[in-house]
């Protein structure tokens, strides 16, 4: 069993604090230091950072790869090496597009099936951190990473500012998206504003502000906590006998019938106990050869919460 307190901490990050700093007035606040983050917001950032608490933080490494939502609002004219509003200008061309080029670059950025990281970035190329290489001016050359881009569209557009609506894959860049924006126009760009709206499992609704958690007596964060069984839930489950979870707390393999099973082989299945609590992640191997619905799985326990 758990110290402490365990759960789900959804906070809607302030513009100015980093990530980092929000897991420790988190830590205050909950009065533990078992806090971690899920994806981490640059500073200018805000909206959804999803914490997970004691016993969740062994889940940390599953939930990075959620899909993530934002808002962000890009301008045009003024390129910087940040590729946001905070780095050196890079290039001030005054220019901004008309509509019809921004829409069709927009169609354009949403078919791509890669994306290079900005240089100042945590990215790492042969140990190396990008972001201290670029300061030290002698950014490193990154090379592509795999995305996915579920929607993207424009919202509004005014005065050389676009709001634009995105579902990414996690690793994702936005600030990628509005300095290669910029390049494909030949304007110039840079991000402006940046809201995530939804990370995996979490919208804003329900997140405690910065400001409130910050203001909380030592402790009294609990009351904002969720349980660890709204994690992962759009993984399958399998509901285990109480032999089988026995065994399972163990980290010994079980067999059991997952629901709703169809197409690929997922890469987790959630474990659960006759009452619905969680008892961990497991790795299925599918029954061999042709089998009925109901059919049990082999599943091999990879991290168990106890």
């Amino acid at each position: 069993m758990s110290d402490g307190p365990d759960g789900v901490l959804v906070v809607d990050k302030s513009r100015g604090p980093t990530s980092h700093d929000v897991v420790a007035v988190a830590r205050r606040a909950l009065a533990t230091p078992r806090v971690g983050h899920t994806g981490t917001l640059d500073p200018m950032a805000t909206g959804v950072l999803v914490l997970v608490v004691g016993r969740a933080t062994r889940l940390a490494r599953f939930l990075a790869h959620d899909a993530k939502e934002y808002e962000a609002e890009i301008t045009f004219g003024r390129a910087t090496d940040t590729y946001d509003a905070e780095g050196q200008t890079t290039r001030d061309t005054g220019r901004v597009p008309e509509p019809d080029a921004l829409r069709r670059a927009l169609d354009r950025a949403a078919a791509a099936r890669e994306q290079v990281p900005p240089a100042f970035s945590a990215k790492k190329v042969q140990g190396e951190v990008a972001y201290r290489a670029a300061r030290r001016e002698a950014p490193l050359t990154l090379p592509p990473v795999p995305v996915v881009v579920h929607h993207l569209a424009l919202e509004r557009y005014e005065a050389g500012v676009a709001t634009v609506s995105m579902r990414v894959s996690a690793g994702f860049y936005v600030r990628s998206l509005a300095h290669d924006l910029g390049v494909a126009l030949d304007t110039g760009a840079h991000l402006s504003a940046l809201r995530r709206t939804w990370a995996g499992a979490f919208a804003l609704a329900g997140a405690v502000t910065f400001d409130a958690l910050k203001a909380l007596p030592r402790g009294e964060g609990v009351t904002h906590l969720r349980p660890v069984e709204t994690l992962l839930t759009d993984r399958p489950a399998a509901v285990l006998s109480a032999e089988a979870a026995r065994r399972a707390r163990h980290g010994q393999t079980v067999q059991a019938a997952v629901p709703g099973m169809a197409g690929a082989v997922p890469e987790v299945v959630r474990l659960l106990d006759e009452a619905g609590g969680l008892i961990g992640i497991a790795r299925p191997t599918p029954p061999d050869g042709p089998s009925p619905p109901g059919a049990a799985w082999s599943l091999q326990p990879v991290v168990v919460l106890g």
